[in-house]
């Protein structure tokens, strides 16, 4: 008998450097949406540096924090809650590697490879577990309910 995999629950952003690109924001939701990710709810947003502050807290301290937070309340973002079977390691795999250029070279067609940067300009955002998927997606679509929508898929 075949094992079913169940759907799975990930948070999306896409960063403030790729929203200047409208094109290619397109292009890359259409990406999610050609390898099998159902984009469950979305919402454009600009953060106050606060809300990044807190968002990132878990940072606090290392080089990169006030760096990272300034970037993310500098400009519109748009952040989606994304369903599949394995939908965090999938978008983690499809955003490729953390740093652009260590992505151009071990995933040339991953988004961060064709469309970032650097380390923090990196154009997208994905949660790392089921736990920080469920606290990120609470973070940004406080009244979304988590038990109705996966009893529906994973029955």
């Amino acid at each position: 008998m075949a094992h079913s995999r169940k759907v799975q629950l990930t948070l999306a952003l896409l960063k403030p450097d790729i929203m200047l690109h409208p094109v290619r924001v397109k292009t890359v939701k259409d990406i999610i949406i050609d390898t099998g990710f159902n984009v469950v709810q979305s919402r454009v947003l600009c953060w106050t540096r606060k809300e990044a502050e807190k968002f990132y807290a878990e940072h606090e301290g290392r080089f990169f924090y006030n760096r990272l937070v300034g970037f993310m309340s500098s400009g519109p973002m748009t952040a989606m809650i994304l369903s599949r079977q394995d939908a965090i390691s999938r978008w983690r795999e499809l955003m490729g590697p953390t740093h652009s250029y260590r992505a151009r070279d071990i995933a040339p067609i991953s988004i961060r490879a064709l469309y970032g940067i650097s380390d923090t300009r990196n154009v997208t955002h994905g949660s790392d577990s089921d736990e920080s998927a469920m606290n990120e997606i609470k973070f940004f679509f406080p009244d979304f309910d988590f038990k109705s929508y996966l009893q529906q898929w994973n029955k």
